[in-house]
């Protein structure tokens, strides 16, 4: 799939985060995507996907409806610069049993014009209550950065985020990311969700602004790589806590608590260049 991606997307993307840093915003300069970014032209290839297994395979679009992103990692070659055409190829790299429904990892490579690496995104979601037929096959994702022996204890560092009742209308609207889960209270219902919830690259992304600002130099185009597991739901309005563990090398270890203290992301690492 090709995207074209314009200074303007990129800048509503940071301002749906609440992040006016020049880098994004400075036309005159030349501005940089946020380090998030690339979830809002990988979007549309999952949506893609999924039709297509709907006519291709026995899910149906009530099962595809049970995905919940669960896992994210992606590797930023090097910033995006607007203006810019990509293009975007998706591969399933791996689905196996999990206790909540089947797992899946899709791959998404995308490429500049002249064919050259971009980003690589590996995206886990989990099909609540989904069979998986056959053997299990497990994707085989990058390594991952080595864990940090953090002790017990304060963590190096906490920063509260406010989360403002509509946020997730303005993160659909400027992401151009649509699932109703996060918009339609009636869908939310349906879905099993007691209200509609901030998306999962939303938390992520206002957690990798905090860490760009206090542990990158205010420079976003140093992330080479940002990697997490999404676990508590975020409602609106609310506050998040984003609390740096640990430091180690080019790696920064961190987590995100949701407003009632439950972790909303955990094991995540911003990989830094430079």
């Amino acid at each position: 799939m090709v995207s074209e991606i314009d200074s303007r997307w990129t800048m509503a993307y940071a301002a749906a985060l609440g992040d006016a840093a020049p880098g994004y915003m400075d036309t005159v300069r030349g501005v940089i995507a946020h380090p998030m970014f690339p979830v809002c032209f990988e979007w549309p290839v999952q949506v893609a996907m999924r039709a297509q297994f709907e006519k291709t395979t026995s899910l149906t679009r009530d099962e595809a409806m049970r995905g919940v992103h669960a896992t994210h990692d992606t590797v930023l070659h090097r910033p995006i610069r607007p203006p810019e055409r990509l293009t975007t190829q998706l591969t399933v790299a791996g689905v196996e049993r999990r206790k909540p429904g089947a797992y899946m990892v899709t791959r998404l490579d995308t490429v500049d014009e002249a064919g050259k690496p971009v980003c690589t995104s590996w995206y886990g979601a989990i099909y609540r209550g989904v069979e998986v037929k056959g053997p299990d096959a497990p994707a085989k994702i990058a390594p991952a950065q080595t864990e940090p022996l953090v002790e017990e204890g304060e963590p190096l560092s906490e920063c509260p985020v406010d989360v403002p009742a509509g946020m997730a209308h303005i993160y659909t609207e400027c992401a151009r990311i649509f699932n109703p889960i996060h918009t339609d209270a009636a869908v939310a219902r349906a879905a099993g969700l007691p209200e509609i919830i901030l998306h999962g690259t939303a938390t992520l992304a206002l957690a990798v602004s905090r860490i760009v600002e206090s542990e990158g130099g205010k420079d976003p185009a140093r992330v080479a790589r940002v990697t997490a597991r999404f676990g508590a739901m975020v409602t609106m309005p609310s506050i998040l806590t984003v609390r740096v563990l640990a430091r180690e090398g080019s790696a920064v270890f961190f987590e995100t608590l949701s407003g009632e203290g439950r972790l909303a992301i955990r094991d995540g690492i911003v990989v830094l260049r430079g």
